[in-house]
């Protein structure tokens, strides 16, 4: 039996890059896996990511590999969405045990959303998307959590939102993944009464299919010149960090941020 052997988890944002590891993972681990995703197809839009996939989704790779496995398409900016996804997947695999909220991302350019010069609709999608997504699976998900007096819940930040660029760029997405980091520890004092773990992960420079073309044009060297391990960090890295978060190897661990950057220094022109 593995460690989440009739556990159910559902991956908001799973269906491609980090979000497909930790779906993996976790079923790896003997869980029942659910997706929910704005679109369930959205590795298609990347040649490297669409390489990768072994099944014509997220949800028939993990099936092929027998694992339950459920999901629905939402917006995670919108309650009603999530509350209805969430409840599909429920319905189909059991209560949720864990949740991994990782839907979110950023818009613009790297070097885009100076601090002092935000687009602010920019900077209200980004918020939305990020740290609204993230209140929003959980508040749809607790009340299984709370009934049950168990869960595993696992918000995700970036290393934006631990630390500012050195030129005050990506402000909107650093402001948002910060907040996700005090909405965290704020959710642990809330829940640790009903037996529910709150943890944070905050990655690094992570080379999905979606971003390592970016980093190559930012020069691997000179990102990596930043990090203390000397590498662009992998899905995988971030999985293992998963695994200790939602299995019992965390069971007295709430209301931290578990950095996974490699050591990383946000300096130089990075």
């Amino acid at each position: 039996m593995g460690k989440l052997t009739n556990k159910t988890a559902l991956i908001t944002g799973g269906a491609r890059g980090i979000g497909r590891a930790y779906a993996h993972r976790l079923a790896e681990l003997g869980a029942n896996v659910g997706i929910i995703d704005l679109d369930l197809q959205s590795f298609k839009q990347f040649d490297a990511e669409a390489k990768a996939m072994t099944a014509n989704s997220i949800i028939e790779e993990l099936q092929c590999k027998g694992t339950h496995s459920a999901g629905a398409e939402a917006d995670v900016t919108d309650f009603d969405q999530v509350s209805e996804a969430v409840s599909k997947i429920a319905s189909e695999l059991g209560d949720i045990d864990i949740l991994v909220a990782n839907a979110g991302g950023g818009a613009g350019g790297l070097g885009d959303s100076i601090a002092s010069s935000m687009n602010l609709e920019m900077f209200k999608q980004v918020v939305e998307r990020n740290l609204y997504g993230t209140v929003n699976s959980v508040t749809a998900v607790v009340p299984m959590m709370k009934k049950n007096r168990y869960g595993k819940i696992v918000t995700v930040s970036s290393q934006a939102g631990i630390q500012a660029t050195p030129d005050g760029s990506y402000a909107h997405y650093g402001s948002a993944k910060a907040g996700i980091i005090m909405y965290t520890k704020y959710l642990a004092q809330d829940l640790g009464q009903f037996g529910i773990n709150v943890n944070c992960i905050a990655p690094g420079y992570i080379g999905t299919g979606r971003l390592m073309g970016d980093f190559e044009r930012m020069g691997i060297a000179n990102i990596i010149k930043n990090i203390a391990l000397k590498r662009i960090g992998t899905p995988e890295d971030c999985a293992n960090a998963i695994e200790f978060l939602t299995t019992n190897l965390s069971d007295y661990v709430t209301g931290t941020v578990l950095d996974v950057g490699g050591g990383c220094i946000r300096g130089g022109n990075i």
